[in-house]
């Protein structure tokens, strides 16, 4: 699977997405300055959602959390978040501009029919969608690659999707996802990762991520996380339903710098054995050896009390005792000699 000209898989280092939703407010300015934190972060894109309230919700529809006060309706918030065709266009030509990719995720048949004119290198699909027969054929229609989130679907039906799409000639991946906000270290569920990878080996899987923290993410890279999307906000203290479950751009910069070293660990098992014997100078540093603890006269019987085992190491081990005790020195042994069995017979 590649996305724009990075390729995406477990082989390569994770492709970092930073999901704003509706983090903007509906302010075209706020979605710009997400764009540039992403983009500061070290994201390899940034993610919107592109809602239009006509084409995808009724005034019947229920709030999941009423978590605002100035819109009466889940329709009304929708409405509120809405940007224009025009809107979009500035906001794709802003990502260009500062070098992140644009995406965003459709949830209307009309939200297809926009992104797709700016020629879209990838389709997310939302947990919510990932059962919305009409909305996916669309986007299958593309003929791009799809990144599958499945947060509201159980794994069969999560791989029967992940086939379906390669069926259709359409290059594929799936996010492990959990749709609690904030998830807590107990729901985060990164076995999954494992399991979606042993059932889909051809398939990059990644996981998308609600815990408000880095840790998961970069825990996945290390178990072969192929995509990492996190939700992102410029800070703690803003409005919106997802900023419990979303990181500052600073804990993201974290995350991107965590998912680096994870990947770089992973690619790069060590042999102990190996390891252990290019260390050379280390060894002998911290090893120790058999020394004299007083001077020995020339012919004198040695005893235990007079051996000592101290650093530095390179000489006798401490198991060669039983060869130098009771036998003779051969001439002087200063003190803090490093003995050697030439100096006994």
């Amino acid at each position: 699977m590649q996305i724009g000209d990075r390729v995406i898989g477990p082989e390569h280092r994770p492709y970092v997405i930073a999901e704003v939703a509706q983090a903007h407010e509906g302010s075209l300015g706020n979605a710009m300055a997400f764009v540039d934190a992403a983009e500061a972060a070290g994201a390899d894109a940034v993610k919107f959602q592109t809602h239009i309230a006509d084409e995808e919700s009724t005034p019947h529809e229920p709030w999941r959390v009423a978590f605002s006060r100035q819109d009466a309706s889940r329709y009304d918030y929708w409405k509120r978040m809405e940007f224009s065709f025009d809107q979009w266009a500035t906001l794709k030509s802003h990502c260009d501009a500062r070098g992140i990719t644009f995406l965003s995720s459709p949830f209307s048949l009309k939200a297809c029919d926009w992104l797709e004119r700016f020629g879209m290198p990838a389709w997310k699909v939302a947990s919510g969608e990932i059962n919305n027969d009409e909305l996916l054929g669309r986007i299958m229609a593309t003929g791009q690659p799809v990144i599958l989130s499945t947060g509201l679907a159980t794994p069969d039906q999560a791989i029967a999707t992940t086939r379906r799409v390669q069926a259709n000639g359409n290059a594929v991946a799936l996010l492990h996802c959990t749709t609690r906000y904030p998830t807590p270290a107990e729901e985060v569920g990164l076995n999954i990762v494992s399991d979606f990878r042993a059932a889909l080996p051809d398939v990059p899987i990644g996981l998308s991520d609600h815990s408000g923290t880095p840790h998961p993410a970069v825990i996945a890279t290390y178990l072969g996380a192929a995509i990492i999307e996190v939700h992102l906000t410029l800070h703690k203290g803003l409005f919106g339903p997802d900023i419990s479950s979303s990181l500052t751009p600073d804990d993201l910069r974290r995350l991107v710098d965590g998912i680096d070293m994870a990947w770089r660990m992973r690619q790069h098992p060590v042999d102990k054995d190996r390891q252990l014997g290019g260390l050379g100078k280390e060894l002998s540093i911290f090893g120790r050896s058999l020394y004299t603890a007083v001077a020995v006269p020339n012919g004198t019987r040695i005893s235990t009390d007079m051996l000592v085992y101290k650093k530095p190491g390179g000489g006798l081990s401490y198991a060669d005792r039983n060869a130098l005790i009771g036998r003779t020195a051969v001439g002087d042994l200063p003190v803090h000699h490093l003995l050697d069995i030439s100096d006994v017979v």
